[in-house]
């Protein structure tokens, strides 16, 4: 290798544009990433950071400009082609089969052979060998069902390497962890560079990135504004670059919570197929303009408990009240039209019809009430028009109301979600994870609306994996693990390190 291909950087985006119908997504994008360091990529939702990188990534195609890799150009026109350049991608939503090992997973599409026959023991010693030398401790023959989400997302990174790959793009990978697996995956990712890969880094976190960059670029817009060195930067210049304005804090102090019971939960009890309990005798009240924040590592029963409230899923034993009426019997249809709107974990599983316009979208779980109805038919006038003033209200970026879904960035989404469950006056709101994956700025809006919403009287169940998020939004805090109420913690006086601690049961029985 040469001196001059030595300083090469590891990836080159020059004067890269993406047109789509009636929107540039990427306008004269321009990125330079040194090899063997870690660089960041900020940006809103919708400031076309997943275009560039379905771009990088072989998934889309460039209207303009050249990419290139080690100082060569390339043209990718499938993510076959990327792999092949040596680029792997580790995606915000894991893409791993449950019931297969971690072996299965990994090899899968890419199944090692000696002659006809597949060569598992190999595949079994080239694993163990890349966990060895990045420091992943992956144990090939467990399945996935049995690991936490720290270990998914390290076998998601394994998937890549076995690859081949020397560029890593990781698409918001601290999303859905805790801080102390955040602090893993750090320890990862240097190791990494260390062996001299190069990764990309997406995030909305700005601490982290400043935590976790050799470089960054923000995107703003569609158009890179500028690349910072983080010694440089703080928290708030960044959020400027970003948005404009300050980086928003959930801080919310004044009371706003009543004597009036909304829900009441008593001694829920919801088994899994296999009869353990996943939610296991959880008792609390929630009252009218209160924040009740539940804080556990994923995994530990609250999926299941709110799944339990809303109906998706049976009770073994225990009751629902909301509003002094047992609705533990209810259909979910029935509570819903009761007042219980629902902001869900996953957007796209349970809470949009991808393919269907945003009016369509704006019925979804209301079909039985005004102005999405008339008598017994469906009035899309009605609808329609609630939808442009959902649109307006919350600010959700949009050409119209008759896109669908899909075509807006997940911050844009997840407000349209919010507008829609925060209309018709809901006596309860179940936000499960209401904020991740959106940007600071579409963060801030849900938080303002969560707050004034909370101020007029509004009953708010919050899980979330952002610890900074649930201490400042909520009035009282509890801490799940292993299906049962471990803790109670006084939000004003908890940090995010003794919160994660409890999570973890650090501590337990003292």
């Amino acid at each position: 290798m040469t001196a001059a291909t030595v300083t090469e950087p590891a990836v080159e985006l020059t004067g890269i544009t993406k047109r789509f119908p009636g929107v540039v997504a990427n306008s004269d994008i321009h990125l330079r990433v040194a090899r063997g360091q870690i660089h960041a990529l900020v940006g809103e939702n919708g400031a076309g950071k997943s275009t560039l990188m379905k771009i990088l990534y072989g998934m889309q195609r460039p209207d303009e400009g050249e990419i290139r890799i080690d100082g060569s150009p390339v043209g990718f026109h499938t993510p076959a082609d990327a792999i092949a350049a040596g680029i792997g991608m580790v995606h915000q939503h894991f893409m791993l089969a449950d019931n297969l090992t971690v072996l299965e997973n990994v090899v899968l599409g890419s199944e090692p052979r000696r002659g006809v026959a597949l060569d598992f023991a190999g595949a079994r010693r080239k694993i163990k060998e890349i966990s060895d030398a990045y420091g992943l401790g992956i144990r090939p023959d467990a399945t996935v069902e049995e690991l936490g989400v720290g270990d998914r997302q390290r076998v998601e990174i394994l998937k890549v390497l076995y690859r081949g790959a020397r560029i890593l793009i990781l698409d918001e990978p601290t999303a859905v962890l805790v801080p102390h697996e955040v602090d893993e995956l750090f320890e990862n990712l240097r190791g990494l560079v260390r062996e001299g890969l190069t990764i990309l880094f997406i995030s909305h976190k700005l601490d982290e990135v400043l935590r976790v960059a050799d470089a960054i670029t923000v995107i703003r817009r569609g158009t890179t504004v500028a690349t910072v060195d983080p010694k440089d930067v703080t928290s708030r210049k960044l959020a400027e670059l970003m948005v404009g304005s300050e980086l928003p804090s959930p801080e919310t102090r004044e009371s706003t919570v009543t004597d009036v019971v909304a829900l009441s939960v008593r001694d829920l009890t919801v088994r899994s197929g296999d009869g353990r309990a996943v939610v296991d005798g959880v008792s609390f009240d929630i009252h009218k303009g209160e924040v009740l924040g539940i804080a556990g590592v994923e995994g530990n029963g609250q999926a299941e408990l709110v799944e339990a409230i809303m109906g998706m899923r049976p009770c073994t034993v225990g009751t629902l009240t909301l509003g002094g009426a047992d609705i533990s019997r209810w259909s979910t249809l029935k509570r819903r039209a009761g007042g219980i709107g629902y902001i869900p974990e996953d957007r796209h599983r349970h809470g949009l019809l991808l393919e269907s316009p945003l009016w369509e979208n704006r019925i979804l779980g209301h079909q039985t009430r005004r102005p999405n109805v008339k008598g017994p038919w469906i009035d899309r006038a009605g609808a329609r028009a609630d939808t442009r003033r959902i649109v307006e209200e919350y600010d959700v970026r949009t050409p119209g109301i008759d896109v669908d879904a899909a075509t807006l960035s997940g911050g844009n989404q997840q407000k349209l979600i919010v507008g829609r469950e925060m209309s018709g006056d809901p006596v309860l709101l179940i936000a499960s994870h209401p904020t991740r994956g959106v940007d600071i700025g579409a963060q801030a809006a849900i938080w303002d609306h969560l707050r004034t919403a909370r101020a007029a009287g509004l009953a708010v169940l919050l899980i979330s994996a952002d610890l900074d998020e649930l201490i400042g939004l909520s009035d009282t805090l509890k801490v799940i693990l292993r299906g049962r109420i471990v803790a109670d913690v006084d939000p004003a006086n908890v940090t995010p390190e003794q919160l994660g601690s409890a999570m973890t049961g650090a501590g337990e029985g003292e």
